[in-house]
């Protein structure tokens, strides 16, 4: 069991309904206002007016962050202002799930009847005052596991609904008012199920494609049946060939034939060609309307259902048409890999490396560690590695949403990797595969060119072959393919961003000109 944080403005019931939700839950109940006032033998109001508001936030950094790291589960609840604190937001988003409550302005204004206690709230204009901070905090609050409005609740519902988010395993994904969770879980589409409940949708537009119906369509059923909604659904034909504007396009034809509104959402089912096609999709559908990701492939789980990269292939090269558009939710469940080809579920794992290699090194020694039954398929094993690529991607994204700096390290392996899918039309190589290969090959490049240490290309290469993935080519189809790299997306005139391994869970990025590039990558050439 995660802590539970409630997060929220003042007035909302955060006290009350977190030791509610303690004694069900059967933790320990903290109020960090109340230990700070423990603390210091003043009220949180005469701090606030002696110290001022940056040297209060300081103090309520210092008093919640042990309490976030000692790895003791418990109930916190925060003051009104502790999540504007960036560090004390991103440690308890990682440790806790954080649950906002919220409430009107008019409720909080008639709650915070002790001015006194409210030191942010002020005496002249409290109602007012609560509208102009709800308003400046809303991006912080946004940044939540799940979010309750309390005003027409009562303690004992409020409580018995965070009980029920607390139970689940999430991950924040937080972007300000963008933010959404990541849930994970095995044979529960009910947790799709709920996830579209909390949307309210209009109608459904399920875009999938005609494998993963064959494989799939039951557990998609008993997540929609339920919701007694006009469901509109969209059979694609599988695979990288397909993602095109023309699937697009049948998305579009098919959504607005139905008559949807700016209420509807899309439902992405499938793996990451799935997901890319319906998130853009649901990005220009009368402007925007709201999409969720329902992931069934390992690689779509770990990267292309979270980050917000939507689009299609052009003939030019892959992935140059698109936009970032977050969705609105991500519902994860493992038992689709159970009926996952061994070909599909080992190139997921390309991505998975990846990411450790440049940002996570726990996360690279866990898959050494457990590498025969990962590569097994053993779901308990891929769970935890599952989380922790989310986990790690989720870091990477919140920093540099629209990637314009580190972002760009996810894309290690991906100039030749694309490069090679593009050559091959999209039939030779798998995503991952075409990525461990491009990843191998980066790796040594950049050794040669001396921005990589010696040998990390060795110890990519064989855990990516640990799982049964191709980490090499020959020199002539990596020539023949060179064509589309001056076509990628991430090169600027002669040069590319090429992100690059600097110790094990580390890199940067720099930049290399092409013809550099070329000859590092063959040298025989």
């Amino acid at each position: 069991m995660r802590s539970v944080v409630l997060s929220g403005f003042m007035a909302t019931g955060k006290s009350t309904v977190g030791r509610l939700v303690a004694d069900a839950l059967g933790l320990p109940f903290l109020d960090t206002d109340a230990r700070i006032a423990e603390e210091t033998g003043r009220t949180v109001g005469e701090l606030f007016a002696a110290e001022g508001e940056a040297r209060f936030r300081d103090r309520e950094a210092r008093t919640i962050l042990p309490l976030l790291a000692d790895g003791v589960a418990r109930v916190i609840a925060f003051g009104g202002g502790s999540m504007t604190i960036p560090r004390v937001r991103h440690a308890a988003l990682e440790a806790a799930t954080v649950i906002t409550l919220t409430a009107a302005p008019e409720t909080i204004a008639a709650r915070a009847v002790s001015i006194a206690e409210r030191p942010n709230l002020g005496a002249a204009s409290p109602l007012e005052r609560a509208r102009d901070l709800l308003a400046l905090r809303r991006e912080v609050y946004g940044e939540c596991h799940g979010s309750i409005a309390t005003d027409a609740l009562s303690p004992e519902e409020i409580a018995a609904r965070v009980v029920a988010l607390a139970e689940r395993d999430a991950v924040a994904i937080p972007l300000g008012s963008r933010s959404y969770a990541v849930e994970l879980g095995d044979a529960r589409p009910g947790h799709l199920t709920a996830a579209l409940e909390a949307l309210a949708p209009s109608s459904l537009v399920t875009v999938t494609d005609e494998n993963v119906v064959t494989m799939r369509a039951s557990w998609l059923d008993a997540a929609l049946a339920p919701l007694d909604l006009r469901e509109t659904r969209v059979v694609l034909r599988p695979g990288e060939a397909f993602k095109s504007i023309a699937s697009v396009s049948r998305v579009w034809d098919a959504a607005l034939e139905a008559g949807i509104d700016r209420q509807a959402v899309v439902v992405a089912f499938g793996g990451g060609v799935v997901g890319d096609l319906a998130g853009f999709a649901a990005s220009t559908l009368l402007r925007g309307v709201r999409c969720v990701q329902a992931p069934t492939t390992l690689l779509a789980m770990v990267d292309s259902s979270v980050g917000g990269k939507t689009g299609f292939d052009h003939a030019a090269g892959k992935n140059l048409l698109g936009a970032f558009f977050q969705p609105s939710r991500v519902v994860v469940d493992l038992e689709h890999l159970k009926t996952l080809p061994p070909r599909e579920r080992r190139a997921g794992l390309a991505e998975v490396v990846k990411i450790a290699l440049v940002r996570d090194a726990p996360l690279f020694a866990t898959l050494e560690q457990n590498a025969e039954a990962i590569a097994k398929g053993d779901r308990a094993v891929l769970r935890d590695v599952v989380r922790a690529a989310i986990v790690a991607k989720m870091r990477v994204v919140r920093e540099d949403e629209h990637e314009e700096g580190v972002r760009a390290l996810l894309n290690l392996g991906h100039t030749v990797g694309h490069a090679l899918e593009s050559h091959g039309g999209y039939a030779r190589w798998l995503h991952g595969e075409a990525i461990a290969i491009g990843t191998v090959l980066e790796i040594a490049a950049a050794e040669r060119l001396g921005l990589s240490p010696a040998g990390a290309s060795r110890q990519a290469a064989a855990l990516f072959e640990r799982f049964g993935l191709p980490t090499s080519v020959d020199a002539a189809a990596i020539e023949a393919a060179w064509p589309y790299v001056m076509s990628d997306k991430k090169r600027t005139r002669t040069a590319v961003k090429l992100p690059v391994v600097t110790a094990r869970g580390e890199g940067r990025v720099e930049r290399v000109e092409l013809d550099a590039l070329f000859a590092a990558v063959c040298p025989e050439r």
